[in-house]
């Protein structure tokens, strides 16, 4: 397995070049080592830790024939959570670079863009099949747990803070993809500049993400990153139009009013939600064995979390919208000024060029007048 480009010079082994150009194939290699740990005995219970989920709890026969809806087998949440998010954190830098080398590269050789347009492509690119794959799974998993169907399980826990395979396999892809972001932004070379923001934007998803895993509120964040995850898709694939062709961005297009309206349906859901949570609040086990969110100062701090994020995605918007219609101003200033420029030039040299041509013109007859 290479992803490294053709016809690149080899440079110095385990030197930075050779780390950028080759950091799939190591990080293959790394996930390896756990694969093949399961086959020997030894090492088999280490490599499990890794690759399964861990920290199921599995019920009883009888316990859960009185519970047709219950599954048999669910899930918490615990530190070995984190050698799972770990080993499928190399499984999303080894697709990242699938689909850089084998979709993302031969569009942009393809299509021949500048270094500028080409970082914020892929960018586009990687987002878009992400944020795709993600709505198509979420929204699978709201339709077979009954979400949709019954909203009380928004704002009220699983029984005795269970999550089930999927969920909680989800969950863990999500966590392990936005950390897979923090080494991308080495290997993609990210400029300076742009750093801060990419930091911001990848740590406020795996803020919330983590909250609503931590704090058991997996229907309500799966809603919510399903609403959220969908504007992105709208978003980051009307960009991979603008790169294509700057027409499609000349006017407030329509993704951007469906930006705008999936943030206040999410605010709108928060507020609901939270609100119920809050009317039900003493009603509710405020055990902390339980680890049920009741307490007032966490849902006050789910609420305003939820609001920031929507807040600060929107002036993101305003932003990058504001910065291209000022790159759309500047080309249709900039030919006035030369032309103004180069006429004055022209007539500069024409005067001169015409006192020159007068002179060489002249110098003949005179030459004649003298002569006669």
């Amino acid at each position: 397995m290479t992803f490294r480009k053709k016809g690149t010079k080899n440079p110095p082994v385990l030197s930075q070049e050779f780390i950028l150009q080759n950091h799939a194939d190591l990080v293959a290699c790394v996930g390896m080592f756990f694969v093949l740990g399961l086959m020997f005995e030894g090492t088999a219970e280490v490599s499990i830790v890794f690759i399964t989920l861990q920290h199921g709890v599995t019920f009883p026969a009888e316990e859960a024939e009185e519970r047709a809806t219950a599954p048999k087998f669910l899930y918490h949440y615990g530190a070995k959570d984190l050698a799972t998010v770990f080993f499928y954190m190399l499984v999303a830098i080894i697709i990242h670079a699938t689909i850089q080398e084998y979709v993302l590269d031969r569009i942009n050789r393809r299509m021949q863009f500048p270094k500028p347009k080409q970082s914020k492509f892929n960018e586009s690119g990687q987002f878009s099949v992400f944020f795709l794959v993600s709505c198509i799974w979420g929204t699978f998993i709201l339709l077979t747990e009954n979400c949709l169907s019954d909203l009380s399980l928004l704002w009220r826990a699983h029984p005795n803070n269970m999550m089930t395979f999927q969920m909680k396999f989800f969950y863990i892809s999500q966590l392990a993809y936005w950390f897979h972001a923090f080494p991308e932004l080495y290997f993609q070379r990210i400029k300076p500049q742009d750093l801060s923001q990419q930091v911001v934007y990848v740590g406020l998803h795996l803020f919330h993400i983590a909250g609503a895993y931590l704090l058991y509120l997996n229907h309500l964040g799966l809603l919510l990153l399903m609403m959220h995850y969908f504007v992105e898709f709208l978003s980051h694939f009307c960009d991979l139009f603008y790169f294509s062709d700057e027409k499609y961005q000349k006017e407030f297009s329509l993704w951007a009013i469906v930006f705008i309206l999936g943030r206040l349906v999410t605010l709108i859901v928060s507020v609901i939600t939270v609100g119920f949570h809050l009317a039900g609040g003493q009603n509710g086990n405020s055990d902390g064995t339980t680890e049920d969110v009741n307490v007032l100062a966490a849902k006050i701090a789910v609420l305003s979390s939820s609001c920031t994020i929507q807040a600060y995605i929107t002036w993101n918007l305003f932003n990058v919208q504001l910065q291209r219609w000022m790159e759309e101003d500047a080309p249709l200033q900039a030919p006035s000024v030369k032309k103004k420029r180069t006429k004055g030039r022209f007539s500069r040299k024409g005067t001169e060029n015409g006192v020159a041509t007068s002179n060489r013109v002249d110098s003949p007859h005179m030459r004649k007048e003298k002569s006669s």
